[in-house]
Formats: structure tokens, C-alpha cells, sequence
């Protein structure tokens, strides 16, 4: 059995009912994959690539990485906050090696990297969709992916191109946008651009999905086929 690890932050990350209804797309990606595909979502609330090697968390990762498995690596939202140094890297520094080490801890041990830029925040300013928010670290990662070829998917991109053809309104059934008083983990409701619904998640796994097939060869393989035996009652 394949495996896909994803190492990540909160977009990515599986949620509980304690912060129900918010969602990651790790947790809906397998909506996508074949069967025999399993996702291990190791990613993690507020985590930068430097804060997610420095708790060990990604020791974890590479510690199970096996032949032939894939390693989804997505993070950006949390490297530039500058005002927090346990977190924050330079794009085409900290952050640009931090990526490579995962990318080569997952080539040493026959894996396949995968590096998935950082989906863009829901800024809307007088109706349009405000400057890219996470530009550096997009960069950064489209640069290692060039000076390595290593398989790259811009989500960044996807998500704005969605986000400006869905519009304010339409996107706000993607996003953590909750009224007062509906779940009891966001009691006085939350009005929040980053992160995911269900809705939001879904959606978005599929526009890695669609990535996925682009890409082709092994990567292609992990996408589930229409089943002809399905009834629909």
C-alpha cells in the first residue's frame, strides 16, 4: 500500500470536534485517491517549516518514509510571521533549505516529494481579490522546485484563480465564516480568511486532485476512477 505523508499547517491539518467545522484538505483528500491509497496527515496547527523540524515533528515522518510512498509538503502561512522568531524563515533562506531537507529526506528513503505552494488567503478589497499575500515564499518554493526538479504543485495560484471566479460572497462558503452561536467550538461565531469549512477543504483537495492528474505518470496513478458498479439510490 502506498502512503501519502503530509507535513503541513493548519489548511492541511485533520480536525477534531472541538474545532468543528473547521476542516483541512488532508483530511478530504482521500475523497480523491484510490482505495488502496492511505494519507497520513502529520500536519499541525501554526507550524513553519522551521517550527515543524524543530519539534520533531517531521522526525516522525522520516522515520516511516518508505519506497514508493509520497510526501505532500505545504506550508508558507506560518514562516512569514517575522514577529515570531520560533517561527518565521527568510523565503530563500531558512525556508528554501528547509523545504530541500524534507524533499531529500523523502528522495534518500525512495519516496517521492511533492511540494505544494501555500493556498492563498480570502482578502477581498472593494470587491476584488487583494495582492497575493504569500508572494515570497511562492517563489521560493517554485525556485526549488526548478533548481531540483522536484514535482511542484501551485495551489497558490489554483486557489486564486478560484477564489477571484467565485467571488466575495461565493468564497465565503469555503472559509471559516461561522455565525453566533451554531457550533459550540466557536460560540460568540469567527469571521476568518484562512482557514477551511468542509466546503472549502473539499474543494480544494480537488484542485490538488486536478494537479495531480496534470502531473501524470506515478502521480496520476494515486487518483481514484469512476466506479461503473456504483448505484446511486
Amino acid at each position: 500500500m502506498n502512503v501519502i505523508y503530509w507535513a503541513g499547517d493548519s489548511t492541511v491539518q485533520f480536525n477534531n470536534i472541538y474545532t468543528y467545522p473547521q476542516t483541512g484538505i488532508g483530511q478530504e483528500m482521500c475523497r480523491y485517491l484510490k482505495k488502496d491509497i492511505r494519507v497520513e496527515n502529520h500536519a499541525k496547527n501554526g507550524r513553519s517549516t522551521k517550527s515543524f523540524l524543530d519539534e520533531g515533528r517531521f522526525d516522525t515522518i522520516s522515520r516511516s518514509l518508505s519506497e514508493g510512498d509520497f510526501l505532500f509538503i505545504q506550508f508558507g502561512h506560518n514562516d512569514e510571521k517575522a514577529e515570531d522568531p520560533s517561527r518565521y524563515t527568510e523565503p530563500l533562506g531558512a525556508y528554501y533549505d528547509n523545504l530541500k531537507f524534507m524533499a531529500d529526506a523523502a528522495l534518500s528513503a525512495g519516496a517521492h516529494p511533492v511540494l505544494i505552494t501555500p493556498l492563498e488567503r480570502r482578502k477581498f478589497r472593494e470587491g476584488k481579490l487583494d495582492t497575493q499575500a504569500h508572494a515570497p515564499y511562492v517563489q521560493a518554493m517554485k525556485k526549488l522546485a526548478e533548481d531540483t526538479g522536484t514535482a511542484l504543485i501551485d495551489l497558490n495560484a489554483m486557489s486564486r484563480r478560484a477564489l477571484e471566479e467565485a467571488g466575495e460572497e461565493k468564497s465565503l462558503e469555503w472559509y471559516m465564516h461561522v455565525p453566533a452561536g451554531v457550533y459550540d467550538a466557536f460560540p460568540d461565531g469567527k469571521e476568518d480568511d484562512t482557514h477551511l469549512k468542509h466546503e472549502g477543504a473539499v474543494f480544494y483537495a480537488g484542485l490538488i486532485a486536478d494537479a495531480l492528474k496534470e502531473l501524470g505518470g506515478i502521480y496520476a496513478l494515486l487518483l481514484a476512477e469512476p466506479d461503473q458498479n456504483t448505484e446511486i439510490l
